[in-house]
């Protein structure tokens, strides 16, 4: 305590070699009385850490691929071969879980758009769910404290670290960051589930008067027609209050799940049970990898195999589900292991901007938005073009796959709240004002010369 009373700013913990912001941010809950692990502490200060680690605390630190250290690092002169083959497991696992969760998440992410997609909806832009239900399920893995509190962690707590909360938290973060499980749910399901590209799109579409508002019947509504002509604003002032209701719907609602995930970690943590650690390492983690791979190869092998038939394009139709939604699964591993080794290159370089997350959301929207011009442009219909059914498709699957799962909500609003307030008002300001010029640079230039088409693979 300082001579004020006041807590000290920051408590140790190794951080390190760890640039995944998903795993490295410390959690969102700000009260102490609620027994918060935070305490004060920002995502700037991360860096900081490393100096005040002991070699024994920096060992379970990394959590990137390159970064990943056996439990018995010591040992590594004396035996690398079995240094060699715990590197290289924990890295298959890593990359399996990041491939399974993000085709789960992206599955997810779809479904969740098209049910909430019907007439009569208080809120028109689909993904809000998806990036809310992501970001309230970051927020609870970031404050827990007892899922990946492994008895041998437990144990290896010496007692005045047991007894300090704050030096007890470093040290369970230390360990969690060492979990391939706790990896794929955070950057793999999380950050496919959300999607910041896919919000940059309906913040462009409110704010060039062509929402895509479900009318009609239940069975009749189409998630990807263009935008009716009956249904735009009267004039460019209701489109300045469109993109302002999306733009504070979305992040505003994204920040609130974060809270009441990191509020529910805390509420239930004396009945929230710790995993099994053999049981993860022995049956779990190698069944990720068995599972993986094969799921992956069985979408691309259902894209290729799969007749192309075309026919009724409603939000449940088969066409739908057989086409688009199967080129997003096969694209969404390729979107989620980019943004993995991004982030662990990038986020470091900047404090107070973690520049991985902005990178991919950046490039994402960019890609997303390339994408969507010509997947809607009016001169694209023959079937020999870009535009054709297959092509429609695969542009589809591109937005909803690779761009979804490229870009995140859930990481981007953990910063915002783990940020200092000026670097977060920076951050996040800048973050939505370059994608969406990018949007407008690539989708308006087509929309207010040409016009969008509903795409061919939806009429």
């Amino acid at each position: 305590m300082n001579s004020d009373g006041s807590q000290q700013n920051g408590r140790p913990g190794p951080h390190d070699g760890s640039n995944l912001n998903e795993v490295a941010g410390p959690p969102p809950v700000y009260d102490p009385s609620e027994q918060s692990v935070r305490l004060k502490d920002y995502l700037e200060h991360q860096p900081e850490r490393s100096a005040q680690i002991s070699p024994r605390d920096a060992r379970n630190e990394p959590v990137g691929p390159d970064d990943v250290q056996s439990p018995d690092e010591t040992l590594h002169e004396k035996h690398p071969k079995p240094g060699r083959i715990s590197k290289f497991l924990q890295t298959t696992y890593i990359v399996s879980y990041l491939v399974l969760f993000s085709m789960v998440g992206t599955l997810l992410r779809v479904v969740i758009e098209c049910l909430t997609f019907y007439p009569g909806t208080p809120v028109n832009t689909s993904v809000l769910w998806a990036n809310v239900g992501g970001s309230t399920i970051m927020g609870f893995l970031s404050e827990d404290q007892e899922l990946f509190h492994f008895e041998s962690v437990k144990s290896s707590l010496p007692g005045h670290v047991r007894n300090d909360p704050p030096q007890r938290a470093a040290h369970i973060k230390a360990h969690r960051k060492t979990v391939p499980l706790f990896i794929g749910l955070t950057t793999g399901f999380c950050g496919s589930l959300t999607s910041f590209s896919t919000f940059m799109r309906d913040a462009y579409l409110a704010l060039s008067n062509n929402p895509v508002v479900p009318a009609g019947s239940y069975d009749e509504v189409s998630l990807f027609a263009s935008g009716s002509a009956s249904l735009k604003s009267p004039n460019g002032g209701f489109s300045f209050m469109s993109i302002l209701a999306v733009l504070f719907t979305e992040i505003g609602l994204s920040l609130a799940g974060l809270f009441l995930g990191a509020h529910l970690a805390v509420g239930l943590s004396p009945w929230t049970p710790s995993l099994p650690q053999v049981w993860l390492r022995k049956y779990v983690d190698p069944l990720s990898a068995i599972l993986a791979w094969p799921l992956w190869i069985l979408a691309i092998c259902l894209v290729v195999l799969l007749p192309q038939a075309h026919g009724a394009t409603t939000l449940w139709s088969p066409n739908i589900w057989r086409g688009p939604f199967l080129f997003s699964l096969v694209f969404a591993p390729i979107g989620c292991l980019s943004r993995f080794y991004l982030s662990l290159k990038l986020n470091s370089r900047i404090i107070g901007f973690p520049l991985g997350t902005f990178t991919v959301n950046i490039v994402g929207t960019m890609v997303f938005g390339m994408a969507y011009s010509v997947q809607h442009a009016t001169v694209s219909t023959s079937p020999l073009t870009i535009g054709g059914i297959t092509g429609c498709e695969v542009l589809e699957g591109i937005m909803d796959g690779f761009c979804g799962c490229l870009t995140t909500v859930s990481t981007w609003v953990l910063e915002l709240s783990d940020l200092r307030r000026r670097h977060a008002y920076i951050y996040g300001s800048v973050s939505v004002a370059v994608a969406l010029c990018f949007l407008v640079v690539e989708i308006g230039s087509l929309q207010w010369t040409q016009g969008l088409a509903t795409p061919v693979c939806f009429r």
